[in-house]
């Protein structure tokens, strides 16, 4: 194997800490996804009243922040879960990368027993438990049935796992599948 093989492999094993994680830059794009709570590396610093209105009226408030773009969440090595959706009640094909590999990238302990709020634009919100996140394999899913996902829609971004292999879940009717599944996912904070 040569030295890139290697590096790439190590990379998204999470067995070597990223490239930038030593200096993380702002987005190059807008920022869709912005990870506050206990992280331990931050692009950007507190909450500001005028540009981040929504986070402002949903009573948000941090001293630093990881602001994600679309391509920073995208680039990440992503995996294709299949679940059957409650809006028509057929499986459909949901790709993006693993929720704890977007952590990662704010320098997240993902293998201790914090509490991770995941909030849509809505102000819907839902705190996971990092092993679930970890054990039922959360996405950060980008893409539905192969096209990215609009805002109005389930995007840009969606927090969901595959409940049809989860024992517990698909035990469940699929209505109740999905509750802690925020779709146009813009915000998580990571409670230690």
């Amino acid at each position: 194997m040569d030295k890139r093989h290697f590096l790439g492999a190590a990379l998204a094993s999470g067995a070597l800490p990223l490239a930038s994680a030593a200096s993380p830059r702002p987005p190059r794009g807008p920022a869709l996804l912005t990870i506050t709570g206990a992280i331990g590396r931050s692009n950007r610093g507190p909450r500001d009243p005028v540009r981040d209105q929504m986070m402002f009226k949903q009573k948000l408030d941090f001293t630093r922040a990881f602001a994600l773009d679309f391509d920073t969440v995208a680039a990440l090595p992503a995996r294709t879960i299949r679940p059957t959706l409650e809006y028509d009640g057929k499986p459909h094909a949901l790709r993006g990368p693993l929720l704890v590999d977007v952590l990662a990238l704010a320098g997240v302990r993902t293998d201790g027993a914090a509490q991770v709020v995941l909030r849509a634009v809505d102000g819907y919100a839902a705190a996971v438990p990092m092993a679930r996140l970890r054990a039922w394999n959360y996405l950060v899913a980008t893409e539905l049935d192969g096209q990215p996902m609009a805002l109005g829609g389930l995007g840009p971004l969606w927090a969901v796992y595959d409940a049809d292999r989860v024992p517990e879940m698909a035990a469940r009717p699929v209505r109740e599948r999905f509750g802690n599944c925020p779709w146009a996912l813009y915000h998580i904070e990571v409670q230690a």
